[in-house]
């Protein structure tokens, strides 16, 4: 099988840091927090009173009313940033092969605050069932897919991904593996989530999964510190333009970066804890970089899943250091959740967008809100704490994992041809 190159030639981001890509990158490199109370619901009986909100959305600056009630949120966000992506990307939808454009589009959750709401009505009623029309399809995780698709005419291959806090990362993949097999010239993919409502903050809190910081919202997301007490829930979406290097070169697209390797992996371990030794995560990274036909030692980055939960940063640390070994400290590695919190299906896409900027800028976003270190975890590792630090790199990696023992890691390369 003859396998081809794959590039990035366009990126969109709704996030809580920055509505487009430029505020975004804006807001990463000068150590935003994007968290703060919770203004989506009345939170004051939850034990978690804060989260990632995205700033100053108005659907109908997007949206005819219409639209708006038969697009869930995540949908909503997923198309804004899809369209964002495709505008990016400089593409003539009238000069290129529709039938070879296809759409992945990934979420962990979906619909949930539909869900929420028709449910909730129905019991708050007679028992008449009194149900949306639109409620399946406003649920439903595949829909933004299909939505995308309709709207810019892709008639190329169109599924959602779904592996939890993974799901973007395996769209990401998913759609590198088909146009690297010949199966289509173009893809939009990435992920969209928004879980900030009432059953998604109480869920998570009966897990034990989020931060209870609410004294001090801003540093509640603090990976690798010694005090972290869970993630920060976010919301928002990413869009990567995935393109077959000869196609992009022809039309004369601007390349972001190159995909060259990816790895997957189960922990086959636990529903929601990672395994102790980070044995998936290790196992993904070295896939990631074998199917590149490079060494450990050629990484020169890593955005890492980073949550800030007590056992995943410690198994994740665990991890990177069994794989390089010596070369570990030389690697410039950051958790951009500390900034935009945990996007849940989304986190891979917008922290592969963070990762290609970085290429692209030489600028490694911080790590922000470390204030004591941890002793389980090996602090010799440069973790950029603190503030955002130029160095050019060639070389990184963004690690994605998810509940059910899910592991992502896509290995990406700055363009230079």
């Amino acid at each position: 099988m003859n396998v081809r190159r794959v590039v990035v030639t366009g990126l969109g981001a709704l996030t809580p840091i920055g509505n487009s890509i430029p505020s975004y990158w804006e807001g990463l490199i000068n150590g935003v927090s994007g968290a703060g109370p919770i203004t989506r619901f009345d939170a004051g009986k939850f034990k978690t009173q804060f989260a990632c909100e995205i700033k100053d959305y108005n659907p109908l600056a997007f949206f005819d009313r219409k639209e708006v009630r038969k697009f869930d949120p995540y949908a909503q966000y997923g198309m804004i940033s899809a369209d964002e992506a495709i505008t990016d990307s400089g593409l003539d939808l009238s000069a290129i092969d529709l039938e070879r454009a296809g759409v992945i589009w990934a979420s962990g959750i979906g619909g949930l605050l539909t869900f929420q709401e028709e449910v909730g009505d129905f019991f708050k009623g007679d028992g008449t069932p009194r149900f949306n029309p639109f409620f399946i399809p406003k649920m439903i995780a595949d829909i933004t897919a299909g939505h995308i698709s309709i709207k810019y005419g892709f008639k190329g291959p169109n599924f959602a991904t779904v592996s939890a806090c993974a799901s973007s990362a395996n769209a990401i993949i998913d759609a590198y593996n088909y146009i690297k097999w010949g199966k289509a010239e173009i893809f939009v993919c990435g992920g969209s989530e928004a879980a900030v409502n009432a059953a998604g903050v109480g869920g998570f809190n009966a897990m034990h999964a989020i931060s209870t910081r609410n004294d001090d919202p801003a540093t509640g997301s603090r990976p690798f510190d010694k005090d972290r007490d869970g993630f920060v829930i976010g919301e928002g979406a990413g869009a990567l333009i995935l393109e077959e290097y000869e196609h992009a070169k022809a039309r004369g697209a601007a390349i972001y970066a190159e995909i060259i390797g990816s790895g997957l992996t189960a922990d086959a371990y636990h529903m929601t804890g990672p395994h102790p030794e980070g044995d998936g995560a290790r196992r993904a990274m070295k896939s990631a970089i074998d199917e590149a036909g490079l060494n450990p030692q050629d990484v020169e980055h890593i955005n890492t899943h980073g949550t800030s939960t007590p056992l995943g940063d410690v198994a994740e640390v665990k991890a990177i250091v069994a794989l390089f070994g010596e070369h570990a400290p030389k690697i410039s590695i950051n958790s951009t959740k500390s900034m935009t919190g945990h996007l849940l299906g989304a986190a891979g896409a917008i922290e592969s967008i963070a990762t290609i900027l970085a290429l692209k800028n030489g600028i490694i976003p911080p790590t922000i809100n470390h204030f004591t270190d941890d002793p389980d975890i090996d602090n010799s590792l440069d973790f950029t704490f603190g503030k955002a630090r130029e160095r050019k790199i060639q070389i990184a990696l963004s690690n994605t994992f998810g509940f059910g023992g899910h592991n992502a890691s896509i290995l990406f390369k700055k363009f230079n041809d």
